[in-house]
This record gives structure tokens, C-alpha cells and sequence, in this order.
């Protein structure tokens, strides 16, 4: 179970997350398909879109924990923000700046992704169950 604190402040970063998912996905259709050639736009519009899909998870997440007390969402918040970090912001700078060696990082944020998906399974099967 998370505490009613945790909660709010996941769900401020997750809407914090989300506003500038949108910013960045503007900044990518408009002010970056003159510049990046077709593949690094690619990978920009997939870290924006990657970056939405979690932002909206860990407010959807932060609210969840009355309903199900045996999710942690204090785990899954913070699996899913290092996600964010991780795999949007190694494809951003990746996509931007160029640096081959940044595109090693983005696999650790899927692992996060995943692992807090997991969690977020195991939590609501075994609140179902137990309730």
C-alpha cells in the first residue's frame, strides 16, 4: 500500500511527466522533422510516446492503491519515473545529441518498465484474491 503523500507526489510527477511528453512531441513534429533524418525522428517520437504511455500508468497507479492494498505502488512509481528517465530520456539524447553509447542505457528502462508491469499484475491478482 502506498501513503496518501506517495501517492499525490507520483501522481504530480506522472501529470508532470505527461505535459511535457506533449511538449516534447510538438517540439519533435515541428521543430525537429527539418532537422533529424527519418530514423532519429523515429526514435525520438517512440521516447515521447514511451514517456506518455507512463506518465498516464503512474497517475493511473498512484490512485490505484485503495482498490487494490497489496499493489506497491510505491515500487511501481518509482520503477516507472527511473523508466521514463532511462528509456525516453537515452532515446531523447540519443536522437539529439548523437552519442552512440547512450542507446546502452535505454534497455535498462525497459527492464523497469517491465519489472514495475509486474508488479502491477502481481499486486491487483493478489489483492483480487485476498479480498
Amino acid at each position: 500500500m502506498t501513503s496518501h503523500r506517495t501517492s499525490h507526489r507520483f501522481f504530480v510527477l506522472g501529470a508532470f511527466f505527461a505535459g511535457t511528453a506533449v511538449a516534447a512531441g510538438a517540439f519533435g513534429a515541428h521543430l525537429l522533422k527539418p532537422v533529424l533524418d527519418a530514423p532519429m525522428l523515429a526514435v525520438f517520437e517512440t521516447a515521447a510516446r514511451y514517456q506518455m504511455y507512463h506518465a498516464l500508468a503512474l497517475c493511473l497507479v498512484s490512485s490505484a492503491g485503495g482498490r487494490y492494498p497489496n499493489l506497491n505502488g510505491t515500487a511501481v512509481g518509482w520503477l516507472f519515473t527511473a523508466g521514463i528517465l532511462l528509456f525516453s530520456g537515452s532515446l531523447y539524447a540519443l536522437s539529439l545529441v548523437g552519442i552512440p553509447w547512450l542507446g546502452a542505457l535505454t534497455p535498462f528502462g525497459g527492464a523497469a518498465f517491465m519489472t514495475g508491469w509486474a508488479l502491477v499484475a502481481w499486486g491487483v491478482w493478489r489483492s483480487d484474491r485476498t479480498l
